[in-house]
């Protein structure tokens, strides 16, 4: 769905489920001031979520040049300014090619992480100095759209990332590497995994197929969910055996190092299974199996 700025990922989750009266989880929590899209798994598919946290994301984020904020983006104070008008497309271009690939970030003072069972926000909100936690990220690609100059020129990019990347904290660092500071004023996310914005319904378009009794016309189906992951058909013979948690063979050939989705001959998702190597052959062995006439 389309989250709107303003509300929290929280927020968001406790409306549907308020709507459809069914148990509803995210697979990525977007801030507050962000907006666009916030994959949402209903009923037994919640069970889904996890295998959509650690897709690749898109985002559209406008940087601001000149100015600091507490938060690193729009709803913080303004801590610091800096001459900025001097900038220059080519330059921003240039720093955010710097910024591309494999990179460690640090974790922004206000966000959710915990830190010695405290979250960060809570810390910063208290004015607490805590040394903040940093990750590796990979940065698969970043382009700067649009550039509009002036005393604070501003830059519409896009970011291709891993999970786990905080686009407020590029932000920081790209103002850094051009010596200006910088602050995310805007960001919209539109794509994870194989999931993309221009799909998503509104939080007004729920309400109505919900008022309507038609929520399961707007839903994908638990397959389309985790299309990301290869695919496996078995034999119908061999359904009963993964449902009921037991490995069947998987075949000398196959390649296969991570999850993957089994599916029957008629297109129905049985099982998130693994490979598994035993005796010199190769097993599929289910880790969720899903039983969807429940």
């Amino acid at each position: 769905m389309v989250k709107p700025p303003g509300m929290t990922s929280h927020d968001v989750v406790e409306y549907v489920r308020g709507l459809c009266e069914v148990k509803v989880g995210h697979t990525g929590t977007l801030d507050p001031a962000a907006a666009g899209l916030l994959v949402l798994c209903l009923g037994a598919a919640t069970r889904l979520s996890e295998y959509l946290l650690n897709c690749e994301k898109t985002y559209r984020a406008e940087i601001t040049f000149g100015l600091t904020t507490t938060t690193a983006d729009a709803e913080g104070e303004i801590t610091n300014q800096q001459p900025a008008s001097h900038l220059t497309a080519t330059e921003v271009e240039e720093a955010i090619g710097s910024l591309t690939g494999p990179l460690q970030i640090t974790v922004p003072a206000y966000s959710a992480v915990s830190q010695g069972g405290v979250r960060l926000y809570e810390y910063a909100a208290q004015d607490k100095d805590v040394q903040l936690p940093t990750r590796e990220v990979e940065i698969h690609r970043w382009e700067l759209l649009d550039f509009a100059g002036g005393q604070h020129p501003t830059a519409l990019t896009e970011v291709q990332c891993s999970k786990g990347t905080y686009v407020r904290s590029l932000a920081e660092m790209l103002g850094q590497e051009l010596g200006t500071g910088a602050y995310l004023s805007f960001l919209v996310r539109r794509q994870v995994g194989p999931h993309r914005l221009e799909d998503a319904q509104s939080l007004a378009q729920i309400a109505t197929a919900a008022q309507e009794g038609t929520v399961d016309k707007l839903l994908l189906s638990p397959l389309a969910v985790v299309s990301h992951l290869p695919q496996i058909e078995i034999d119908q013979a061999l359904v009963g055996q993964l449902r009921n948690g037991t490995p069947v063979p998987l075949g000398v050939s196959s390649d296969y190092s991570g999850p993957v989705a089994v599916i029957s001959d008629d297109q129905t998702l049985i099982c998130i299974a693994e490979p598994w190597q035993r005796q010199q052959q190769r097993w599929l062995r289910p880790r969720k199996v899903f039983d969807w006439s429940t």
